[in-house]
C-alpha cells in the first residue's frame, strides 16, 4: 500500500498553539522506562540523546519544540491494539536506527495522548508527521514499507538544511561518535592541507585561506571544520576595507535592501554583535520578497555557520526565522 504523502516544508504549520493539555501517560512511561533499561544494558553513553523516544500531551511542548530547532522531529502517531499502526512502529524504528542521527523519531500512542491527536485533525493510523525549526509537516498516513519512506525522508533531510539550515548530525545523538574518532586523550593528527588553509587565515590572507579550505571540501565534503573555517574566512573577506560608517548609513536608509543589511549584518558579526546581525537579516526577510528575500535567507544561514549550529543564539534566530517565513 502506498502512503499518502504530504510532505512540503511550504505547508508548514507554527506549533507555538499546541499546549501540553494531560498527565504524562502511564504508557509512555512504560516505553522510556523500557529504552532507559535497554540502553543501560548496552552501556549506552549516558550523555548521548536518543534517537527514538516516546512523548506525550504533557511534554510535547517542552520536549519537541526546541529539539526542532537542532535535528527534524519525525511524530509517529500509532495505537497499541491496533494491528497496521502497531507494524509501523518497528519499521519507523528501524529507519531511524539506519539513518544515525539525521533525523529523531518521537513516538505518540493516540489512546493515552487523544486531545494531541485531536488538535493535530489525524484522519489515519498510522500517520507520520515532521516538525522542523517548530513546524509541523505532514509527511505521511497510512501503512508504508521503508523503501517507501525513504526518499521522503531523504526529501525531509534535503530541504530541511536547505530552507532552515538544520541537519542532523550522523553518530552523535545515538553516541556512536562519528567514524574514525579516536580514542579520549589522544589528540588526531591534524590534516596537512587543513593546517594550511589556518595558517593563511591567521596571517590575514582571506583569499588563500578561502581556496584552501576548499581544496579541503573538495576532498572532504563532509569536513567540519573546513566548513566553519572556510565560512569565516568569506565572512572577513567581505568585510575588508569595508567603511562602517557608509556600511549603516546606507541600512538605516533603506532597511528593506538586501544587500545593504547583509553589509551592515556582516559588521554587526564581525564586531561580536551576534543577536544584532540574526535580528537585522531575519527582520530583512520579513521586509521582502522574491529573489532578494532567499538572498537574504541564504546569507543568515551562512553565518549560522559561522557560529555554529549548536549555540542558543543560533538556536533562537532559526526559530525566528522560521516564523518569518511561514
Amino acid at each position: 500500500m502506498q502512503p499518502r504523502n504530504n510532505m512540503s516544508l511550504r505547508g508548514a504549520v507554527d506549533l507555538a498553539a499546541v499546549k501540553a493539555a494531560a498527565d504524562a501517560a502511564t504508557k509512555a512511561e512504560q516505553m522510556r522506562a523500557e529504552r532507559a533499561r535497554k540502553a543501560e544494558e548496552a552501556g549506552a553513553d549516558a550523555a548521548a540523546e536518543p534517537l527514538i523516544f516516546a512523548v506525550t500531551e504533557a511534554d510535547f511542548q517542552a520536549q519537541v519544540i526546541p529539539l526542532s530547532a537542532e535535528v527534524p522531529v519525525l511524530l509517529l502517531f500509532w495505537a497499541e491494539g491496533y494491528g497496521p499502526a502497531e507494524q509501523q512502529v518497528p519499521v519507523m524504528e528501524a529507519l531511524a536506527e539506519e539513518y544515525d542521527g539525521r533525523f529523531v523519531l518521537a513516538e505518540v500512542d493516540v489512546r493515552d495522548n487523544q486531545r494531541l491527536a485531536q488538535q493535530l485533525q489525524l484522519r489515519d493510523l498510522p500517520t507520520v508527521l515532521v516538525v522542523v525549526a517548530g513546524q509541523l509537516i505532514p509527511l505521511f498516513e497510512g501503512p508504508a514499507l521503508a523503501e517507501e519512506i525513504r526518499p521522503l525522508l531523504d526529501q525531509l533531510i534535503k530541504e530541511a538544511a536547505e530552507r532552515f539550515g538544520i541537519a542532523g548530525e550522523p553518530g552523535l545523538r545515538s553516541g556512536k561518535g562519528e567514524p574514525g574518532a579516536v580514542a579520549e586523550g589522544v589528540e588526531e593528527p591534524l590534516d596537512p592541507a587543513l593546517a594550511l588553509a589556518h595558517e593563511a587565515l591567521d596571517r590575514g590572507d582571506m583569499g588563500g585561506a578561502i581556496q584552501a579550505y576548499r581544496n579541503v571540501l573538495a576532498e572532504q565534503p563532509g569536513n567540519e571544520e573546513a566548513k566553519l573555517g572556510l565560512a569565516q574566512a568569506e565572512l572577513l573577506q567581505r568585510v575588508q576595507g569595508a567603511d562602517p560608517a557608509a556600511v549603516r548609513a546606507a541600512a538605516a536608509a533603506d532597511p528593506a535592501a538586501a544587500e545593504a543589511q547583509i553589509a551592515a549584518a556582516d559588521l554587526d558579526l564581525v564586531g561580536g554583535h551576534v543577536d544584532d546581525a540574526f535580528s537585522r537579516l531575519v527582520d530583512t526577510v520579513g521586509r521582502t520578497f522574491g529573489e532578494e528575500r532567499d538572498k537574504v535567507r541564504l546569507h543568515l544561514l551562512s553565518l549560522f555557520e559561522v557560529i555554529g549550529g549548536e549555540d542558543p543564539r543560533v538556536v533562537k534566530a532559526r526559530g525566528a526565522l522560521a516564523r518569518k517565513l511561514f
